[in-house]
C-alpha cells in the first residue's frame, strides 16, 4: 500500500485509467458500470492489495494469486483473464480491467497517484535558503531548507529543489523537475523538463583531463575543463551518480535518457536518447552511446568508444572497441569453483602460445597433405 488517498478524493476506476493518459494502450474493464464505479484510493500487490486498491498481473506464472487477491480491481492480460476464468468459474470479487501491457498500465497509474501526491506538497521558498538576487524563479517553484542557488539560475515552472541542494551558476533547470536532497550542479549545468535527480547527484563536475609534464618526472598538468553538461527531457538519475562536464564541448545525456545508482559518466560522454543503465556502469570520455541502448549492471567503458542504436551490454562486460550492429554483447567470465576458475584462467592466459602452436600444426599438416598429393600423382603416372 504505497500510496493512500482519502475516501472522498479517491476517483471512480474508469475515469482514474482516464486521468493516468492510458489512451492507446486498448484497455477495458470487464463487467457492468458498477465496475467502473468502484473508488480506488490506491495501489497494490496481488497479495497486498485491500478493497480500495488496484493490482496487477504481469507475470502468468503468479496466475495463482489471483485467487486470494483482495483488491478492488486486478490489471491483466486477455489470455490470462481467459484462463483464470476456465479454472474458477465464478465471478471474483474484484472488477478484470484487460490490458495488453499490464505492467506498463501499472506504471503509469503509479505516475497518477504520484504526481497526486507531489501536488499536495507545500510550495515556496523556505527561509534558510540562499538565492542570488539574479536567479529567475517561475511560479510554482518550491525551494527547500539550506538549498544555494547561485547568479544567473534559471528555474522553470513547478521545479521542486529539495534541502541542502547546490545550483551552480548560469545553471537552468526545466519544467516540474524535481531535485531530491542534496543534488549539487556545478555551474554551466542546464536539465531539462520534468527530470528526477536523487540524492548525491552530482552534474559538471571536472571531468578527469591531464596532460603530462616533463618538467616535473611523473607529473601532470590539469586542463581546465571548459565545457558543461545539459541533460535532456525526461531524464532520472539514480543516487550517488555523477555526469563529468566536458573539456571544451559538453557532456550530453539525451531525452529520456534512465541511469541508476552509482553509474559514472566521463567527460565529452554523448548518450543517446532513451538509454538506460543499470548500477554501477562507469564510462570514461568521450564515448558515444546510441538511442535505446541498455547497459548491464557494472558493465565498463574505455574511452572514445562508439555504440550503434539498440546495443545491448550484459552486466559485468568490458567494453573496450566500437560496437555498431544492434544486438546484446556479453563479455563475462563465468563463475566457477575458485581452483576451477584458477585452472581455466592460467589456460586463458597460454591462449596466444595455443594458438601459435595449432598454427604451425595446421601448416605442417597442409604441408604433408600436398607431399602427399604429389606422390600420389607421381604412382598414377
Amino acid at each position: 500500500m504505497p500510496v493512500l488517498l482519502a475516501p472522498d478524493r479517491a476517483p471512480a476506476l474508469s475515469e482514474l485509467l482516464r486521468a493516468a493518459d492510458t489512451v492507446g494502450l486498448g484497455c477495458s474493464i470487464e463487467g457492468d458500470q458498477e465496475a467502473g464505479a468502484l473508488k480506488i484510493a490506491g495501489i497494490g500487490s496481488l497479495q497486498s492489495a485491500g478493497c480500495s486498491e488496484i493490482s496487477f498481473l504481469s507475470n502468468p506464472r503468479l496466475q495463482a494469486q489471483l485467487d486470494d487477491c483482495g483488491a478492488a480491481a486486478v490489471i491483466l492480460r486477455q489470455q490470462d483473464w481467459e484462463a483464470y476464468r476456465a479454472r474458477s468459474p465464478d465471478q471474483p470479487a474484484w472488477a478484470a480491467v484487460l490490458c495488453p501491457q499490464p505492467y506498463l498500465m501499472y506504471a503509469l497509474l503509479a505516475q497518477w497517484f504520484d504526481r497526486h501526491r507531489q501536488a499536495g506538497l507545500p510550495r515556496g521558498i523556505h527561509p534558510s535558503a540562499v538565492i542570488a538576487e539574479d536567479a529567475v524563479l517561475a511560479d510554482g517553484v518550491h525551494v527547500g531548507p539550506l538549498a544555494v542557488i547561485e547568479s544567473g539560475v534559471r528555474l522553470a515552472e513547478g521545479v521542486r529543489i529539495g534541502a541542502g541542494c547546490f545550483i551552480g551558476a548560469d545553471s537552468s533547470i526545466g519544467p516540474d523537475s524535481l531535485l531530491h536532497a542534496r543534488v549539487t550542479l556545478y555551474h554551466g549545468v542546464h536539465v531539462g523538463a520534468r527530470a528526477i535527480l536523487h540524492s548525491g547527484v552530482v552534474l559538471g563536475a571536472d571531468g578527469f583531463g591531464f596532460a603530462p609534464d616533463p618538467r616535473t618526472a611523473g607529473a601532470w598538468a590539469k586542463i581546465a575543463q571548459l565545457g558543461g553538461v545539459r541533460i535532456g527531457d525526461d531524464v532520472e538519475i539514480g543516487a550517488n551518480t555523477t555526469v563529468d562536464r566536458g573539456a571544451v564541448e559538453d557532456t550530453v545525456l539525451g531525452h529520456g535518457v534512465k541511469l541508476d545508482n552509482q553509474i559514472m559518466i566521463g567527460h565529452n560522454c554523448r548518450i543517446g536518447d532513451h538509454t538506460a543503465m543499470a548500477a554501477c556502469v562507469g564510462v570514461a570520455g568521450s564515448t558515444t552511446m546510441g538511442r535505446r541502448c541498455v547497459i548491464g549492471g557494472a558493465a565498463m567503458f574505455g574511452g572514445h568508444l562508439t555504440l550503434g542504436d539498440d546495443v545491448h551490454i550484459s552486466g559485468g562486460t568490458a567494453v573496450t572497441s566500437d560496437i555498431l550492429k544492434a544486438g546484446r554483447y556479453t563479455g563475462v567470465f563465468p563463475v566457477a569453483e575458485h581452483g576451477a576458475w584458477q585452472h581455466n584462467a592460467a589456460v586463458i592466459g597460454q591462449l596466444a602460445q595455443l594458438r601459435k602452436r595449432l598454427r604451425a600444426a595446421e601448416r605442417l599438416g597442409a604441408a604433408g597433405t600436398s607431399g602427399q598429393s604429389k606422390n600420389h600423382k607421381q604412382d598414377i603416372q
